[in-house]
């Protein structure tokens, strides 16, 4: 086989790589179907049994989160992106994305929810709890 021969297939194999990984979990977030009420959830979420750091993170979200991300973290249709959903898995957004992203906002990088102002008067222990919450919800809906 010649090098260009080689190259080429080299390169195919990388490009049927790169799709495969675009449509299985990948950073691009699935854009809901146009035709979605706003404001309407993105996520079907199950919530689990909450305990500790989580049930205190539950309270926390609500009043910080809930707005935007809407109930129990499945996002908002035309607002804000759900948690609970691979992106934001924690091997692919630390939990200290999730504080960072509360005390300095955040970039539109894998919605098109525009940008994330920062979050005025969450704590540092709020976060945490709030992070809690959310891993919670994403356990309890196969997001590890």
């Amino acid at each position: 086989m010649s090098f260009s021969k080689a190259l080429s297939a080299i390169l195919i194999v990388i490009l049927v790589a790169y799709v495969g990984y675009s449509f299985n979990g990948s950073d691009t977030a699935q854009i809901p179907p146009e035709g979605a009420e706003p404001g309407a959830p993105l996520a079907n979420v199950v919530v689990p049994p909450l305990t500790g750091a989580a049930k205190l993170g539950e309270v926390a979200f609500n009043e910080n989160c809930a707005a935007c991300h809407g109930k129990n973290a499945a996002g908002q249709q035309g607002v804000a992106p759900p948690l609970v959903h691979q992106i934001y898995r924690p091997s692919h957004h630390g939990d200290v994305a999730f504080l960072m992203a509360a005390q300095n906002g955040v970039r539109s990088h894998h919605w098109t929810f525009g940008d994330m102002p920062p979050v005025k008067g969450v704590t540092r222990d709020d976060v945490v709890n709030i992070v809690a919450y959310i891993r919670a919800l994403q356990q309890a809906n196969g997001i590890n």
